[in-house]
């Protein structure tokens, strides 16, 4: 095969191929910076003059999609030009240097639940795009998104969906004839596969994508509800946060009136916990309490026998709470409130080898074992309600966190800190590798320690900079803070 393609593109090796065509990196030899491209060539197909015509008219769609919605979106590869020589047809597009979500996955393993919403977050807005313009792109999957690498954004590829998966259907005249299915098997939504694509089809596979990633299970490898048709998936994954787990799962819903009907509406859900949080109402104090005593767990370590003398005291305790019913519950909450919380955010607390919520120790006080929520202030003009103490943005006496680069967070770092002293603590993580904040009461304040070096605003921020243990220590510090409501600073990863 010639290696210069209409006497301008340089190919320098092959990308991939199959029956439909292939794909070359190559050089743009008439530009002086002589740009890499991307060169895909349509193969004709000489047994099927029927299929060769389908798929010439996918290829030409390709190119004018990309015309179309290249030069609007950076997120979408822009067209360089589209010719026939040779009578074969050629697509030419920008180069995107990173990589795909598939090939990142096979590198790093398993991604965390903050990485998988920064995925969906910067990706969602693109495919509104493309729907906005009346456009399904019908072959969302992990191999089509690139992770680029100047700035770590999502980039989709592929608008062509021209697989080599053959169906049969049914012409007007009832007679059999070949057909093209338009996307990938597993990733595609059930009106998809019938050929009936619709924007939600997209939200569908992109769902599954978001699956794969957090789970390593391919659509295929995942059990269905034999009643509903929904996908099993949950149980492959222990601690996920319940908001990104009710989004993918209404996202992937079988039927597409069950799911979200545009992408915006995805975002929005996706989002809506962070713009929340602020304005849920504290509960009282006896409804918290009582909410405490259910929920409460007392975590072991694995070697620690669970009838031991202490634990044996504790259970013990925890059922005399209980057992007492409204009357120990109004004694201790008399108590309670007579108390100085500051002495609270002292409570000595029970280290345990895992990253469980933990209880305080119930040597000292037994008043205070039921305290699980992070340090609280009841204000004299109403004493019956509690809300979380927030201090002034001047405060800057906090910790050094360097060390959530080496080991994980527990349950037991982040008791007693609220939400001003948590959202230093997780966005410490980003600003140790020089990321800006957009919030300036956060900037001001890394502006203030001398070890901060400012080099990326947030959109440039390369997320490969941080290691799978800071990834994993940003996204349960997160939980901690949507688990209590403990925010100061908007929720800007």
């Amino acid at each position: 095969m010639q290696t210069l393609l209409n006497n301008r593109y340089q190919v320098i090796r092959t990308l991939g191929s199959g029956g439909f065509g292939e794909t070359f990196l190559a050089t743009d030899s008439y530009m002086p910076s002589k740009r890499l491209c991307v060169v895909k060539q349509l193969k004709p197909i000489q047994n099927n003059h029927q299929i060769y015509q389908l798929v010439q008219d996918r290829f030409q769609r390709e190119a004018a999609i990309l015309e179309t919605l290249g030069g609007h979106c950076d997120q979408i590869p822009a067209l360089y030009a589209y010719f026939c020589a040779d009578g074969q047809f050629y697509l030419v597009q920008e180069w995107i240097e990173g990589n795909t979500l598939t090939k990142e996955f096979q590198k790093q393993g398993l991604f965390t639940e903050t990485v998988v919403r920064e995925i969906l977050i910067n990706i969602l807005p693109v495919l509104d795009y493309i729907h906005s313009e009346h456009i399904v792109h019908r072959d969302i999957k992990p191999d089509n998104i690139i992770l680029r690498h100047h700035d770590g954004k999502p980039v989709l590829i592929d608008f062509g969906a021209v697989r080599e998966s053959m169906g049969t259907v049914m012409n007007s005249q009832g007679n059999p004839t070949s057909s093209i299915v338009i996307g990938t098997p597993g990733f595609m939504s059930s009106e998809q596969a019938a050929g009936r694509p619709i924007y939600s089809s997209d939200l569908y596979s992109l769902g599954l994508t978001a699956i794969f990633l957090l789970t390593g299970k391919r659509p295929q490898k995942l059990e269905t509800d034999s009643q509903t048709g929904e996908v099993l998936w949950r149980h492959y994954i222990g601690n996920l946060d319940p908001t990104i787990a009710r989004v993918i799962d209404k996202a992937i819903a079988y039927h597409p009136r069950d799911r979200y009907p545009t992408a915006k509406a995805m975002l929005a859900a996706l989002q809506s916990p962070i713009n929340s949080s602020f304005t849920t109402p504290a509960p009282s104090l006896i409804t918290n309490f009582i909410s405490t005593l259910q929920e409460s767990t007392i975590s072991y370590p694995v070697n620690s026998p669970v009838n031991s003398p202490v634990n044996t005291q504790k259970t013990i305790l925890m059922g005399s709470l209980i057992a007492g019913g409204l009357v120990g519950v109004s004694v201790i909450i008399s108590q309670l409130i007579t108390q100085s919380f500051k002495s609270t955010t002292k409570t000595e607390v029970s280290i345990s080898t895992t990253r469980t919520m933990t209880t305080p120790s119930v040597q000292d006080s037994p008043v205070t074992l039921p305290i699980l929520q992070p340090p609280l202030n009841i204000t004299p003009t109403n004493p019956e309600l509690i809300s979380p103490i927030l201090p002034s943005e001047t405060n800057t006496n906090v910790d050094n966190y360097a060390w959530l680069s080496q080991r994980p967070v527990t349950d037991v770092d982040l008791f007693g800190k609220n939400g001003y002293q948590l959202d230093i603590m997780r966005n410490t993580i980003f600003a140790i590798y020089g990321r800006r904040f957009e919030d300036p009461s956060l900037q001001d304040y890394f502006n203030k320690q001398s070890w901060y070096i400012p080099q990326y605003t947030p959109e440039e921020f390369p997320m490969k900079l941080l290691s799978k243990l800071e990834m994993d220590n940003i996204a349960y510090i997160d939980q901690y803070q949507n688990r209590y409501q403990l925010r100061h600073f908007p929720n800007k990863f």
